[in-house]
């Protein structure tokens, strides 16, 4: 499992509104680059974003697929971006204080290609990738609250 942490400067509920929303993934995720579809309910368990990952001209066709959703605590996903590989995603966020929220993002290979890595191997690309999307989410979850 790789983890990466990020302290964000607005509640909980504020960031798990961003999570929320599943047409802003494209906006945070790193590498995802288009959402095609949402499934309504979404982040109920079971619920699917149906996204493209990678940049023009070689874009792939995939899904992430909810496996926990417990909010404003807990998300946990299931991405895929086939023939790459699945990967379980978990997003727990905690209020360290009023206001404050510590986002701790841990991923694994689960299926593919990445599944036979060494943890520190995964590490090299997913730390910097996923500190990336924390920023991302920070962002968008601090805008929100400014509205």
């Amino acid at each position: 499992m790789v983890d990466v942490k990020m302290t964000v400067e607005t509640s909980p509920e504020r960031v798990f509104e961003v999570l929320a929303d599943g047409w802003t993934y494209a906006a945070w995720v790193v590498g995802a680059s288009h959402i095609r579809d949402v499934d309504k309910g979404w982040p109920a368990r079971g619920t699917r974003i149906h996204h493209r990952v990678g940049s023009w001209p070689v874009l792939l066709d995939d899904i992430t697929k909810v496996h926990v959703a417990d909010p404003p605590r807990l998300l946990e996903l299931e991405a895929r971006a086939w023939p790459f590989g699945t990967a379980r995603i978990r997003l727990e966020l905690r209020e360290t204080e009023p206001g404050t929220t510590e986002v701790l993002m841990s991923e694994h290979a689960i299926r593919g290609p990445g599944r036979v890595l060494p943890e520190a191997a995964q590490a090299l690309v997913l730390v910097p990738r996923n500190r990336e999307s924390l920023r991302r989410l920070a962002d968008l979850a601090k805008g929100r609250a400014a509205v």
